[in-house]
């Protein structure tokens, strides 16, 4: 159970101060140079955020810097066919994402006018795709707002500094976050958060275990439904057949994840062949 409010003191001025000197300290001299830290277009600050969901940072380096030179904007990723945004996606990781970044991209598009994401929360919000934490994440990273986000590694070394309870409430744990923010220093404050999670205050160091793990992906059903779209991206549109046939799968099986990626708006069924929609 989360604790009740009131369970958890906010850390003093002197303690903050001490913690946010000795973060920014090390972050200066261990920072990581990522690619997406050479930029603040918000479009590509939200390119990075979509792509690191539930991806390791090695896997997400080249690609980063071959989607924006693809579609270096909003404009160019709306245009784009589909198929061309997923097939650009392979190896990333939850194909739904780079549909809602699509998606994200032609609602901004929309209006006729010079396509840019909002300055504001609910703005950003309001967009297919945008969470609250993505939402956050794009105003730090492009525009140093003073804004708190908390993610995985973020939790952690709050947790681990500060001595909070590790079953402590996410709005708890966002009180925290926004109270030990430096003004005027957002963007540094939560890249030397997110380093210092990786790289020296690991859940293995800590023993601070994520709130949630994903499962094991061999022989998933997320396996299985890659799987099926590389299929699909590969050798054109297939019949259920074809697809049951080529990963050796069940009919039954493969209708069910056939008609999933439909629901997610992945592909089409027409005249009983499956395509990439």
């Amino acid at each position: 159970m989360n604790p009740s409010p009131g369970a958890f003191s906010l850390p003093g001025p002197r303690r903050v101060r001490a913690l946010q000197d000795r973060l920014l300290t090390w972050y200066a001299e261990n920072r990581r140079d990522l690619p997406w830290r050479h930029t603040t277009d918000p479009y590509a600050v939200l390119v990075s955020e979509i792509m690191l969901q539930q991806t390791q940072v090695p896997r997400v380096v080249p690609r980063f810097g071959e989607w924006l030179e693809a579609w270096p904007d909003l404009e160019s990723l709306a245009a784009a066919p589909l198929a061309d945004v997923l097939l650009r996606w392979q190896g990333l990781g939850y194909n739904t994402r780079a549909r809602r970044l699509q998606e994200c991209a032609r609602a901004v598009a929309a209006d006729g006018h010079r396509a840019e994401l909002p300055r504001s929360l609910d703005g950003l919000r309001a967009l297919p795709g945008i969470g609250p934490y993505t939402a956050h994440a794009v105003l730090i990273f492009a525009h140093n707002e003073d804004l708190a986000a908390v993610d995985a590694n973020v939790r952690r070394v709050l947790t681990h500094e500060l001595d909070l309870p590790e079953d402590l409430g996410a709005r708890d744990l966002q009180t925290v976050a926004a109270a030990v923010l430096p003004p005027g220093r957002s963007r540094d404050w939560h890249n030397a958060l997110m380093d210092y999670g990786s790289l020296v205050l690991t859940a293995r160091a800590t023993g601070i275990a994520p709130r949630s793990r994903q499962g094991a992906f061999e022989g998933s059903r997320r396996q299985k439904r890659a799987r099926l779209l590389r299929r699909l991206l590969g050798h054109g549109p297939q019949s259920l057949e074809e697809l049951a046939a080529a990963l050796g799968l069940s009919a039954e099986e493969t209708g069910d994840l056939v008609a999933r990626l439909r629901r997610d708006g992945l592909v089409t069924e027409v005249g009983g062949r499956v395509a990439v929609a």
